[in-house]
């Protein structure tokens, strides 16, 4: 007959399942067999244990800092290339000539975009317009913003994108003349004197440019002046704390601001854009494709420009646009063929030296000025 099996507990110590029949038939020696039960572990080490086992996870599953911020680089690069192509195929190769429409489509494609990123992935805290002053300083970055994209992607329906990219590294140029005008800020001597390289290199490759035209150039150089202008406002006009926006608030804002702006001057300038639109698409469904894909890729500059500088510097950023310039204009070489020459390379390079000498000398007349 088998007893039943009872629990013994002692003071301070586990319990402990003892075997009746083992202690009977083994009375004479002594020994108990006992079952010990683990004690059950005090929080504080369980938590221990628990946050080990996260943190093991976690380092196992997460993508180490270093190689993220090499993606986020690539991104970049690859967006801002990207919708440089992108346009030049459009607007000259597959003979879509609206850059009104095209621009407006980037806007409409912005503002989706950052009001999914911010109110949904919670990629920055939301920002709000507060007064009827600051909803007017916006509109008037909006249409500043405007004037630039649109005559930067009218120049691609002209020029190759190479040397729209020649000029739009005089930028450090536009934006010092524009701070002096309009702010008065002057410069040290010495970063004045870094933007002749600028300058000159621009007259080289314009005299040496195959398919140089003059409209062309006129609209990338107003699409320069333009950027550096939107730069030098947006520091006077939202400088107080009140006013101050992130970078992707203010896209958020800006973005349907400029399309409002664009809607009646595409359709006034270029006529019946709709229905072209809806016509090539039914022709060549791939099309529709390309619009949205331009699109995204338009958003995907701004958002990797907020990426960059947030797991870098706007140093690095500043240093990383002035290669992405020489990068996009080899791409572009590479894959429409366009003509280029020795004088042509040489002033573009004169000029990206320029922009990296400006760069150094303003950083040593802010350390100086300190």
């Amino acid at each position: 007959m088998v007893e039943a099996q009872t629990w013994t507990t002692r003071r301070m110590s586990n319990p402990r399942l003892l075997d009746n029949s083992s202690t009977t038939t083994n009375n004479n020696n002594n020994s108990d067999q006992v079952l010990d039960i683990p004690s059950t572990p005090p929080s504080e080490a369980r938590n221990n244990h628990l946050n080990g086992l996260k943190s093991g996870i976690a380092a196992t599953t997460t993508v180490s800092p270093t190689l993220l911020t090499a993606l986020i680089i690539a991104s970049w690069y690859f967006s801002n290339i990207g919708v440089l192509l992108l346009n030049k195929y459009l607007l000259s190769f597959y003979g879509y000539r609206y850059p009104i429409f095209l621009t407006m489509l980037h806007m409409l494609s912005c503002s989706a975009y950052s009001y999914a990123s911010i109110n949904f992935l919670d990629l920055v805290p939301p920002q709000h317009i507060h007064s009827k002053k600051q909803f007017l300083k916006i509109l008037a970055l909006s249409a500043i913003f405007c004037f630039s994209v649109v005559c930067g992607n009218t120049s691609l329906r002209y020029i190759p994108v190479s040397f729209n990219q020649a000029i739009g590294a005089t930028t450090p140029f536009f934006t010092a003349i524009f701070a002096f005008i309009i702010t008065c800020k002057k410069e040290t001597g010495e970063v004045y004197v870094a933007l002749l390289p600028v300058v000159l290199g621009i007259v080289v490759a314009s005299n040496s440019e195959p398919l140089f035209h003059l409209f062309g150039f006129l609209v990338c150089v107003g699409s320069t002046a333009g950027r550096a202008l939107k730069s030098v406002v947006q520091g006077i006009l939202l400088t107080s704390e009140g006013e101050k926006l992130h970078s992707m608030n203010l896209l958020l804002y800006m973005a349907p601001m400029a399309a409002m702006i664009l809607l009646p001057l595409t359709l006034y300038i270029e006529g019946n854009v709709l229905s072209v639109t809806i016509e090539k698409a039914k022709e060549d469904p791939y099309m529709v494709l390309l619009l949205v894909g331009n699109a995204t890729v338009a958003y995907l500059v701004n958002l990797t420009n907020f990426l960059v500088t947030k797991h870098t510097s706007a140093l690095t950023l500043q240093v990383l646009g002035n290669a992405k310039a020489a990068v996009a204009a080899v791409v572009s070489v590479l894959i429409f063929r366009n003509p280029v020459t020795v004088m042509g390379m040489a002033g573009f390079g004169i000029t990206v030296m320029g922009v990296v000498l400006y760069s150094e000398a303003r950083k040593r007349s802010k350390v100086t000025t300190h």
